[in-house]
């Protein structure tokens, strides 16, 4: 890269870091390091929120798989809005009134600290892989962008990079520092997505339009787990009845919509945004605009792929070996393509981009954990052991140190993320989304019980998390068990749900 390149990088590390530093001064007590004092416009959090919901997973996925299949992802989006709003219209509220700082305070009240503290450690195990394979993900980019390549040892030292750039200005701004930046990042994010699609654009402007239409539709072809096959590009819609297929028309109105309902009632680094807002309703709405925002986003990010597609295709001759090497492996194609045909300066702007996709969504993982350990399980310990309770300045530094930990181990745990995901099978975007059921499954069976009826105790809460895991782990390897995919990820979490919550809600309430 140039060296303007890398002083609008160093720039925007630099406004993260100030950023953290001018929130800390703010920060009283362990309310306003973790919630905001509840005080956070419903705007701010739902563009933050956006942040943390697209990832790089989406900066870096979305273009491999538009690249690789069609548009058809489309309906785990419309299947996200459909989440989103259940989420917003009947959990959320029940969540919000519990005026917990972590939604696993609400299954304390309503079955006991040892359910709650059971859903926490449910839900930091389930945390380590969800934000360890966003972080490894994202590493893909960066290890393209200074190393020039995706070998392992490239994609080691990105994640400890990363990993330690995230942690720092975590523990110093907590969650309202975190929130201005992750808005600050998700337009990063659009600004960058827009400048790819113009340049890629520019570089088609040659070819005839008719044949770039035919290269979409007739002429167009999917990867498949048999190899290359004729497929329309633009496809959106596929109304098959088939459990193998992710990204059917019923799998985004049933299963996916599942998944999120699941995700935003049960995942404290995604209702933790909520949880900041001045009331219930701000939440709710808050919820609902961010997965409307991510709609066009992820379009945005998918339609690159099948540009660059094209581009590849047309032009065998364009970059050569590198060009080749996308047919057999494109989890790089977006990182290589900013780095090889994006000019000086416009190349820094668009690093940042995918740096603002990279660290959203791990620091909002690392707050959520810290806040989950803390006020679920140590302040809780504390007071069985009989310790006097700490003052307001000891929580805030605990709090500040159990964030170091959690960004230390989340980027070990980046590393064992990278090593499944090459033995999985499964392209980048379903690797991340379909870890995130193993926690989901038990933890949604938890909720649904505890909101909706009068069921469950303590017992059947850690015997419905225990089954949602056992439910899921099979799945998870279905092609190391069974050579192939025959029930795909989308349907993973209602499966493991409903059975989590038959057991849960097998268990007698028990007297108060």
């Amino acid at each position: 890269m140039h060296i303007i390149d890398w002083l609008i990088v160093i720039l925007f590390l630099f406004s993260l870091v100030l950023i953290g530093v001018l929130f800390s001064r703010r920060n009283r007590d362990i309310e306003d390091y973790f919630v905001a004092g509840r005080s956070m416009p419903g705007w701010i959090v739902a563009i933050a929120a956006t942040g943390t919901a697209i990832s790089a997973g989406t900066f870096v996925g979305s273009p491999e798989l538009g690249f690789n299949t069609n548009l058809t992802y489309v309906m785990n989006l419309i299947g996200a809005i459909i989440g989103g709003s259940l989420a917003a219209a009947l959990t959320l509220p029940k969540l919000y009134a519990a005026k917990t700082i972590t939604i696993y305070g609400y299954i304390g009240q309503r079955f006991g600290e040892e359910a709650k503290r059971a859903n926490s450690w449910m839900f930091l195990l389930g945390q380590l892989f969800n934000s360890g394979s966003r972080l490894f993900i994202a590493s893909i980019a960066i290890s393209v962008i200074i190393f020039g390549d995706i070998r392992f040892q490239f994609l080691l030292w990105s994640i400890l990079i990363l990993g330690f750039v995230s942690t720092v200005y975590t523990l110093l701004g907590g969650i309202k520092g975190l929130l201005y930046i992750d808005t600050f990042q998700t337009l990063l994010i659009i600004v960058s997505g827009l400048v790819a699609i113009g340049f890629i654009l520019f570089e088609l402007k040659g070819l005839p339009v008719r044949d770039v239409w035919h290269t979409l539709t007739d002429g167009g072809t999917v990867k498949t787990p048999a190899g290359w096959v004729s497929g329309s590009k633009v496809q959106m819609f596929d109304f098959r009845l088939s459990l193998s297929t992710p990204y059917t028309v019923w799998a985004g109105l049933l299963g996916v919509a599942f998944f999120r309902l699941a995700q935003f009632t049960t995942d404290q680094e995604f209702v933790q945004r909520q949880l900041a807002c001045k009331d219930a309703g701000k939440a709710a709405r808050s919820l609902v605009a961010s997965q409307l925002i991510c709609l066009p986003l992820v379009l945005l990010f998918l339609l690159i792929g099948s540009l660059l597609y094209v581009k590849y295709t047309m032009d065998p001759g364009f970059d050569g070996a590198l060009g080749r090497h996308f047919f057999t492996d494109a989890r790089d194609l977006f990182p290589q393509y900013i780095k090889n045909h994006i000019p000086t300066g416009v190349r820094g702007l668009m690093i940042t981009g995918l740096l603002a996709a990279a660290l959203s969504s791990f620091n909002s993982a690392i707050n959520s954990m810290a806040s989950s350990f803390v006020a679920d399980i140590w302040l809780p310990l504390r007071t069985r052991r009989g310790d006097t309770p700490p003052a307001q300045a000891e929580q805030l530094a605990s709090s500040r140190r159990m964030v170091a930990l959690m960004g230390a181990v989340l980027t070990a745990f980046a590393v064992l993320t990278c090593l499944m995901q090459q033995g999985s099978g499964l392209n980048l975007v379903d690797f991340a989304t379909g870890i995130m059921c193993f926690a989901y499954a038990g933890m949604v069976g938890v909720f649904l019980t505890a909101l909706f009826t009068r069921r469950g105790n303590r017992r059947s809460v850690v015997a419905a998390l225990v089954t949602g895991a056992l439910v899921i782990v099979p799945l998870m390897f279905q092609k190391q068990f069974f050579g192939q995919t025959y029930i795909a990820w989308t349907w993973w979490c209602p499966i493991g749900g409903l059975a989590a919550t038959l057991v849960c809600m097998a268990g007698k309430p028990e007297k108060k």
